[in-house]
């Protein structure tokens, strides 16, 4: 039976958490600007940009390669500033039969704490857990950061 498995990933900012949740939650949109070139672009395929069940696909360079998903903005929680997508296709999807990345930013003194978790489902075990993913939600996070701190 295949295993459902998570891997984090903490990134401290100094940006305010309700200014880096609010670039996630509020301005998708805008994230490819603010990525430094890690996102190249997003699209918008169904609902509306901020709603839960908006469908977004996604084009990025993870591990320098170029990349595309499909995701469903699945939950937010506004009072803990966590929000939840689940893939529906995309590169990923090639080696796991299932996908979330959880994000979650919290307040941490002077900065704040971006959370990442992964949830995963390899299709076999011989699939490498994905560290390099990991990687890149690393940069991503730090781009965006970097960018907040200069506007």
């Amino acid at each position: 039976m295949a295993q459902i498995r998570k891997m984090d990933c903490q990134v401290v900012i100094k940006s305010s958490a309700d200014e880096f949740y609010n670039a996630f939650r509020s301005k998708p949109q805008l994230l490819p600007k603010m990525s430094n070139g890690l996102i190249k672009d997003v699209k918008l395929l169904q609902g509306d940009w901020n709603s839960v069940g908006a469908v977004r696909l996604w084009s990025y360079a993870s591990e320098g390669k170029p990349q595309m998903v499909k995701e469903i903005f699945e939950k937010v929680d506004e009072k803990s500033k966590t929000m939840v997508y689940k893939l529906v296709e995309g590169d990923l999807l090639n080696s796991y039969n299932s996908w979330r990345n959880i994000i979650t930013i919290t307040p941490a003194g002077e900065r704040s704490m971006v959370k990442w978790t992964m949830e995963f489902e390899k299709q076999n075990e011989d699939i490498l857990d994905p560290v390099g993913y990991a990687d890149s939600l690393i940069a991503l996070t730090k781009n965006i950061d970097a960018y907040l701190l200069n506007v």
